[in-house]
């Protein structure tokens, strides 16, 4: 079994190392593959394939700038007030789990590779048989597959230290995949509505959180069942200036990074290499800022140039293959649609309720200090603003991501401190995983294999939850949106 294993490894991980875990070619060739089962003409196929591709390259330059221009603040946090701490942000979090795996249970990550295949198939057979599982989604975001393969590996070992590498696979593949399956799943109905029908789920690292706070959201309407969204709001006088996202992004990081960076001060800046030893400060703090709004608008190009790419080819594969399916795709999709503003709001409410909640832990000397880590403070918050502004207004977006940040620091302190991540300086810390995995984890650890028995029924049963709330409009949100819409509006009206 072990050489089957093996020679499985070696091909796998050619696949994953230049596809799957590459987000861009991936998308690219779901958009090639699907216009070919279109029978579109070539040139066709190749032009949709350069502008998936290409346009999903666009929103990574876009990230990583949104990422690059926080690292001042994130290092400067760390290295100017001496904090000996674990980093919450799935690149650290995957380190982490390099870096301790051999170590503490005498595992390679190079299985985590062989995780991630099993666990990929299982998600495709899972929507395969939608008619049983009412499971809609395939979760296509290779490289958030890979943190989350690492992560759940180092859990179940946790859980079950002497299980043998077989067993350790496909149990651990079988709980990720349905996780794939029914967190995506769970933001089909919420994007379609969100995106006015575009076909795509969110697969990413918070994908019960949004759909969460989606359904919270929706307590904020008023009595009319409306509710005022930021979108909605014109503001009087010079503050009508804010009703532009691209100003309103500015200026807002120019107070919230103006404030941190001030407090670093210019001489730890230069001698961190940040900033230049003959460059103004004032317009350091000034480039700093308003480069976030640079990067913003960049991803939020490269969302629009492939998402309609990608939600026409993939016609073709759920015609052909996966009837009634949608992709799973990266969250920042969402920052294209919704209020532009609900990303900043979002932004800073979860800002400041991680910033108070590692506050507390220092107060309170939590055994783990968190630094803030840029991806979940911005992604999980973010995408949660979209969300809840577009289903409960201006109220929601700014609560929620609030609510957010807290529990992802306290969530992620605690149980990177239990399994033995913290030690190896980073955890995953997006949304999900402070919540979600934690309980999985301590039902695992606690009941044992009746534990894993739990968690799987407990993922089962969700999406059987969701159909049985509108069996009618459940498969018809993804087939015939506008048809669903209308049906919809219909039921509101007999209401």
């Amino acid at each position: 079994m072990d050489a089957v294993l093996n020679i499985l490894m070696v091909i796998w991980t050619y696949f994953a190392a230049n596809i799957l875990t590459q987000p861009a070619f991936l998308i690219g060739f779901i958009v090639l593959i699907g216009y070919l089962l279109l029978k579109k003409p070539l040139y066709e196929c190749i032009s949709g394939f350069l502008k998936a591709t290409v346009g999903y390259l666009i929103l990574t330059v876009g990230s990583g700038g949104l990422v690059n221009s926080f690292r001042p603040i994130l290092v400067g946090l760390k290295e100017r007030f001496h904090l000996s701490a674990m980093v919450t942000d799935p690149y650290f979090g995957q380190n982490a789990v390099t870096a301790g795996i051999e170590k503490t249970f005498g595992r390679t990550f190079s299985d985590t590779m062989l995780l991630l295949l099993i666990a990929f198939i299982f998600n495709i057979l899972l929507v395969r048989f939608k008619k049983y599982t009412k499971l809609r989604a395939v979760f296509t975001t290779g490289n958030v597959q890979v943190q989350q393969a690492a992560t759940a590996f180092w859990l179940l070992l946790f859980c079950f230290p002497d299980m043998r590498r077989v067993p350790v696979l496909f149990t651990m593949g079988i709980i990720l995949g349905l996780y794939w399956a029914v967190g995506s799943n769970l933001t089909v109905g919420i994007t379609q509505e969100l995106t006015e029908g575009a076909s795509f789920a969110i697969a990413h690292q918070q994908m019960f959180g949004i759909y969460l706070f989606a359904r919270l959201a929706e307590k904020f309407k008023d009595k009319d069942g409306k509710s005022k969204r930021l979108e909605d709001i014109e503001l009087p006088g010079f503050l009508s200036m804010f009703n532009d996202n691209m100003v309103a992004t500015s200026i807002l990081m120019l107070v919230f990074f103006g404030a941190i960076l001030i407090v670093l001060g210019p001489d730890y800046l230069i001698k961190a290499g940040f900033m230049q030893k003959d460059q103004s400060f004032i317009f350091y703090i000034l480039q700093t800022s308003l480069y976030f709004a640079v990067y913003l608008t960049i991803l939020q190009l490269g969302v629009r140039t492939f998402v309609a790419e990608l939600t026409e080819s993939f016609q073709g594969i759920s015609n052909s293959w996966l009837p009634g399916a949608v992709p799973g795709i990266d969250v920042a999709a969402v920052f294209a649609f919704g209020s532009s503003n609900a990303v900043t709001i979002g932004f800073l409410f979860g800002a400041l309720g991680q910033f108070l909640m590692i506050i507390a832990l220092i107060l309170f000397k939590s055994p783990t200090i968190v630094i803030a880590g840029f991806i979940p403070l911005f992604f999980d918050n973010a995408a949660i603003a979209v969300y809840a502004n577009n289903r409960g207004g201006l109220k929601a977006a700014m609560l929620f991501p609030f609510i957010s940040g807290l529990i992802q620091v306290a969530g992620s302190a605690l149980i990177a401190t239990w399994v033995g991540l913290a030690q190896y300086g980073g955890y995953i810390g997006m949304f999900d995983w402070a919540t979600v995995w934690p309980f999985f984890t301590v039902l695992m650890k606690y009941a044992g294999y009746i534990g894993i028995g739990i968690v799987v029924i407990i993922l089962v049963i969700i999406p059987q939850i969701q159909y049985k709330a509108d069996p009618e409009g459940y498969f018809l949100v993804v087939e015939d949106y506008e048809k669903w819409e209308e049906m919809h509006k219909n039921k509101k009206v007999a209401e």
